[in-house]
């Protein structure tokens, strides 16, 4: 998948764009990509995802708590699984923002991009004010030469909607398992290993320590993980059991994500990870020193363990 910055002369014409924010790629984007996917192959064109970063969210109200479900390198990665040919993302800030509709119709998608077809969510708004729509972008598409397509809303079984902002409720309230039917897949943090203050080692538990910067801040407490290193050119995943929190026992400050690998011992300091959260186990608790902790460490292996061992 070639990625573009910007919208410059050598983004190939012709191509079908499929355009959103996309985070977390949930099971209704993949909808949308899939329905572009279909046109593009009919066509023999380029597949495009065209998305907008820093998330407009982000920039509007940029006090808010972090949301993220994927940042930027990983919502990349889904979309080259989804067989995205091309993916463009458009720097968002607030003079992008005040672009009228019918320009970033007409000069960015049409001129500057060339496409053959957009497909879009229902949903889907764009230009100042939010005053583009759907429907406004299939009424101008026919004079600009290409065509939309309008995918209707996509829901699981029971007619709930697949929506990111369900997944993130999901999350917060400590079910992973929901969220990750939402998303397909489950939810996963990445990030550099870093070293952090050697507490686990000392407790015989090292924990490989990520930090969550701009992702989703999910129920504070303990989950069973699996873990993603690249080894010999290839993704292993090892389970583990992870905790997010702020080490509360020993009067910890920042938020982190640290997992203990189930039957390893190897140093991965600076290596890329990456955690799937598979379940939850409990919430996030302060002990009576180390003792206590590492009594109750050993039980939330066991249950890591065995949630796990059911799961392969």
């Amino acid at each position: 998948m070639r990625i573009f910055r910007h919208a410059g002369e050598d983004f190939p014409r012709g191509a079908v764009i499929a355009i959103g924010n996309f985070d977390g790629v949930h099971r209704g984007h993949r909808a949308v990509i899939a329905a572009a996917k279909t046109i593009a192959d009919d066509k023999g064109a380029p597949l495009a995802v065209l998305t907008f970063e820093p998330h407009p969210r982000s920039v509007f109200t940029p006090a808010t708590k972090p949301f993220r479900l994927t940042p930027f390198r990983a919502k990349s990665r889904l979309l080259a699984e989804a067989g995205v040919d091309l993916l463009l993302t458009r720097h968002f800030d607030r003079a992008f923002a005040a672009i009228a509709a019918e320009d970033f119709v007409g000069e960015l998608l049409a001129r500057r991009l060339g496409v053959s077809h957009v497909a879009v969510g229902p949903d889907f708004t764009f230009g100042r004010g939010r005053a583009g729509t759907s429907a406004l972008l299939q009424a101008l598409a026919p004079r600009l030469g290409f065509t939309v397509s309008i995918l209707a809303p996509v829901s699981d079984p029971s007619g709930r909607i697949y929506s990111a902002s369900a997944a993130r409720a999901h999350l917060e309230a400590g079910r992973p398992r929901e969220a990750a039917a939402l998303l397909g897949r489950a939810w996963e943090i990445e990030g550099p290993v870093r070293r952090g203050d050697r507490r686990g080692r000392d407790l015989g538990f090292p924990t490989a320590n990520l930090a969550i910067a701009d992702y989703l801040h999910p129920l504070p407490g303990v989950y069973a993980v699996r873990v993603g290193l690249e080894e010999n050119g290839a993704l292993r995943w090892r389970d583990g059991v992870g905790n997010f929190g702020r080490r509360p026992t020993f009067g910890g400050e920042d938020w982190r994500f640290e997992s203990y690998i189930f039957d390893f011992a190897g140093d991965i300091y600076g290596r890329h990870a990456r955690v799937a959260v598979e379940d939850f186990i409990r919430p996030d608790a302060k002990f009576d020193g180390a003792d206590a902790l590492i009594r109750q460490m050993r039980e939330d292996e066991r249950a890591a363990r065995a949630i796990l061992a059911a799961r392969p």
